[in-house]
Formats: structure tokens, C-alpha cells, sequence
């Protein structure tokens, strides 16, 4: 499947979701394609055919970008390796969820979330470890007695009941044991991926007034902005640069800004005035000068 035809079904399924997408981020590199929201929580998306494809510094822009939004970093593919994506399954990349189109449909359109994870050594689920012990000792079993049914260890029972997974043939074998349902289902946007240390932005990289300013910034590698600038737990979508390289991404940067329930601006070199486009602040470096405090710069964008 072509990436376009990929992305458009993400799009499709997001639509049918009931969530706002923004517009495509086109612009190369990228770490994300869209954001999508449907309440407090948005989905910041990475489409690819391929997971493999998605880079350490790509995955580590889209978990700063979702950690700073307060969202779900998600990756939506086909294939993994040299196989195709399970339906009902969830993948790892450098700590972030992959999932597959029908994965995707199934959780956010049917309501169904994922059973399966994927790891080192095939497919596994997480064992609601309670319910099991409780079951166990219903049957007046020993976690010797399960152990020899299951071909196991009682070491290895006694981590189910504390909450370790197991593969799919196991858990389906101690369900139809016990004739009751003990594995859990997946929540792919209460799901943590672990994130490194946010980047701070590089000196020179972005005006120093706004460290002045007490605007906490954050250097962003592959995205349409630059940084992300975080005031008293407000956050901006900043852009940097020269009028030519800048101006152009403003109104993508306003519409993602829309979408994420934060602010936007594009803070010029070449240009001394200050003017919207759309929901984007376009400032001109030297105009930052007179500003005292963050508050001030949030003032302006939202005038």
C-alpha cells in the first residue's frame, strides 16, 4: 500500500472516530504526520508503511511532542521486520505503540481495544493476575497443581498472579481451565512509553529574549517548528528563522496549534513588525525586545 493510500485510510478512521484532524504536515523531515483530538486528550500520529522506518530522534520528537501536549504518541503501519502487522496487536518502537489500520478502526470506531503485545520471542497478553489467584484457589488448586496442567513452573505461575504476561497459548489454555475470561485488554491512550529528557533548544537557535522572558524551551528536530516554548504550563508552537523558510509554515503551524488547544508563533530575523496569520503570531525578532514576561507574548498572540 502506497503511503498516501495509508495515510488517508488513518484519516478515514479518524474521521469515522469522531476526532478533529489537523492538516498534513508535508514538510520535510517530519516526526509526525498529524494530530488529532477528540476531547482533552490528542493523538500526535506517525503514518509509515514500515515501523522500522520510525528513527530514535524521530520517535524521541514524537513522545516530547505528546509528553508536552499532554497526549498519545501513536505509530500506524503495515509492517514490522518481514511480517505484516497483527490485527488485535500493539508493537514497540523505541518505547512508542505501533498498531496497524484495522487495530487502529477497531479501537477508536468499535470500541474494541487490542489483547496482544508484541515482544522478543512472538505474541503475549497481560493476565489480569488477581482474578487468576482467586480462580486457582476457587478450584482448590496448588500453584504446583497448575504449574504441572499448564507445563510451567510454579515460579512462573506465581508471576502471572503478580501481573508478568504470557504468551497467547498459555493464556488461552489457563481460560479454558478456569472457563473464564482472565486476559486484559489494552488501552492504547492511557498506554506510557517511556520518554528521555526533554531537548532544551540549542543556544542560538531561538531568541534568547525568550528565556528572558521565563519561557521554557524545548529544540525540535523534525517538526514544522522549532521548539516548543512552555510558559507556566502554557505551551506555544514556535517557529524560527528567516521570513522565506518561515512564513510559509505559519498557517500549518496555526492549524496543528488549533487542533492541540495551544498557541502559535513564528518569530522572524528578517522582519520588524507584527501581524496573524490565522491563529499565528508573526513577530519580528527585535519586536520581542520590549516584552517584560511570557505573559505579555501570551497577551499578544491572543489579541
Amino acid at each position: 500500500m502506497s503511503q498516501q493510500k495509508l495515510l488517508q485510510m488513518v484519516i478515514s478512521v479518524l474521521i469515522m472516530g469522531e476526532y478533529q484532524i489537523s492538516e498534513r504536515c508535508d514538510m520535510r523531515p517530519r516526526s509526525f504526520d498529524l494530530i488529532a483530538r477528540q476531547d482533552k486528550k490528542p493523538l500526535v500520529i506517525k503514518v509509515v508503511a514500515h515501523i522500522d522506518s520510525v528513527t530514535e530522534e524521530v520517535a524521541h520528537d514524537l513522545a516530547l511532542i505528546a509528553r508536552c501536549l499532554k497526549g498519545t504518541p501513536l505509530i500506524v503501519g503495515e509492517r514490522a521486520r518481514d511480517t505484516e502487522l497483527e490485527r488485535g496487536a500493539i508493537y514497540l518502537r523505541y518505547g512508542i505503540v505501533a498498531v496497524n489500520v484495522s487495530t487502529l478502526y477497531d479501537y477508536l470506531v468499535d470500541r474494541v481495544p487490542p489483547l496482544v503485545y508484541a515482544s522478543p520471542g512472538g505474541l503475549y497478553v497481560n493476565i489480569n493476575g488477581e482474578l487468576l489467584r482467586e480462580l486457582r484457589e476457587q478450584q482448590q488448586m496448588s500453584l504446583g497443581d497448575l504449574a504441572h496442567v499448564l507445563g510451567v513452573s510454579r515460579r512462573t505461575i506465581s508471576k502471572y498472579e503478580s501481573g508478568m504476561g504470557t504468551t497467547l497459548d498459555i493464556a488461552v489454555r489457563i481460560e479454558e481451565i478456569f472457563d473464564t475470561a482472565v486476559v486484559e485488554a489494552i488501552d492504547l491512550l492511557s498506554y506510557e512509553s517511556p520518554v528521555g529528557h526533554r531537548t532544551p533548544a540549542p543556544s542560538g537557535s531561538v531568541p534568547s529574549d525568550l528565556e528572558r522572558m521565563g519561557i521554557r524551551l524545548h529544540a525540535m528536530q523534525r517538526a514544522p517548528f522549532q521548539a516548543l516554548a512552555e510558559f507556566h504550563e502554557e505551551l506555544i508552537l514556535t517557529g524560527y528563522g528567516p521570513a522565506q523558510k518561515i512564513v510559509r509554515r505559519a498557517a500549518l503551524i496555526g492549524n496543528i496549534s488549533e487542533i492541540a488547544n495551544t498557541r502559535a508563533m513564528c518569530i522572524i530575523t528578517d522582519y520588524n513588525k507584527k501581524k496573524k496569520v490565522g491563529k499565528t503570531l508573526i513577530i519580528g525578532e527585535n519586536q520581542l525586545h520590549s516584552l517584560e514576561n511570557g505573559s505579555e507574548l501570551i497577551e499578544l498572540i491572543d489579541k
